[in-house]
């Protein structure tokens, strides 16, 4: 079984939907609940109503609100993405419910900071599956895949209310950390999202591209296309030569091109990810 297939298989989503769903139960058990601190999306909301009431748990809160987007997922986008919605949404529930614990983190700033790694991390593999853990999620994917609005743009005014509205109920320092907890837990997502995905588009102007080209493809191994270039200012026609490339091979590639021609021309762009051939396949869920 190949990179490529091991993305759709079974076996691996589930896998990652199970690490992913107990790492942010660590996260809430051992941390944030202690602490009292206030998440994102619909978990922020089961934490805010749960602070409030004292009825139930955050984890049966999250479940209940889950109930009619679950129906949604199953209607609007597949059956697989609903399977593997619910799976990863029990697994978090029971989690929370039966694995108590206290990471005994007291200070509130190392606190925020943790539980924004911990549940970072876990919510990034969640969303490396076919499926999701609930939530926001749900209606994050239809809202993009029908009407092409932005996931983060979602979450980010969703966020906005949530906060606007825990202003009343929480204290500053407390209000504070919790947004520390949320901007740190996004950002560990995204690196976990670009971990094994991320790729450098490299755009070499030579006079020796041909020469540079079958290096690239005789000794890296790797695929390469030529541009159309015009010059600006000596008005000559030029090939530009276009490759994709990780971050291992980069440094492999800059000795090859220079040692071809000093005088080259080499631009890197950050690529998050790269589809088709050879490359990640796209995400269908």
């Amino acid at each position: 079984m190949n990179r490529h297939d091991l993305t759709f298989s079974v076996p691996w989503n589930l896998f990652l939907l199970t690490a992913g769903s107990i790492l942010c139960a660590v996260g809430v058990n051992g941390v944030i609940i202690h602490h009292h601190f206030l998440t994102g999306g619909l978990f922020g909301a089961s934490l805010l109503l749960y602070y409030g009431t004292g009825s139930l748990s955050p984890g049966l809160w999250y479940a209940l609100f889950n109930l009619p987007l679950f129906a949604l997922g199953w209607v609007l986008v597949s059956r697989r993405f609903f399977l593997y919605s619910v799976y990863a949404t029990v697994v978090l529930t029971l989690a929370v419910e039966f694995l108590p614990m206290d990471l005994g983190i007291h200070n509130q700033l190392y606190a925020a900071v943790a539980a924004g790694v911990i549940t970072g991390a876990g919510g990034g593999m969640i969303l490396r599956s076919l499926g999701s853990a609930g939530g926001l999620d749900i209606v994050a994917v239809i809202l993009f895949q029908r009407y092409n609005i932005g996931v983060g743009k979602f979450y980010f005014v969703f966020n906005a209310l949530l906060f606007s509205l825990s202003l009343a109920t929480l204290e500053p320092d407390l209000f504070i950390a919790s947004l520390i907890l949320v901007f740190l837990s996004s950002k560990v997502v995204d690196s976990v999202l670009a971990m094994f995905s991320q790729r450098k588009v490299v755009l070499i102007i030579s006079r020796h591209s041909g020469d540079i080209a079958r290096d690239i493809l005789e000794k890296l191994r790797i695929g390469a296309t030529f541009l159309k270039g015009h010059g600006a200012w000596s008005g000559e026609d030029r090939d530009v030569l276009m490759t994709v490339i990780n971050n291992i091979q980069l440094k492999r590639l800059e000795e090859l091109v220079f040692g071809r021609d000093e005088h080259a021309l080499f631009i890197v762009e950050n690529t998050f990810n790269v589809l088709g051939t050879s490359f990640s396949r796209r995400k269908i869920y």
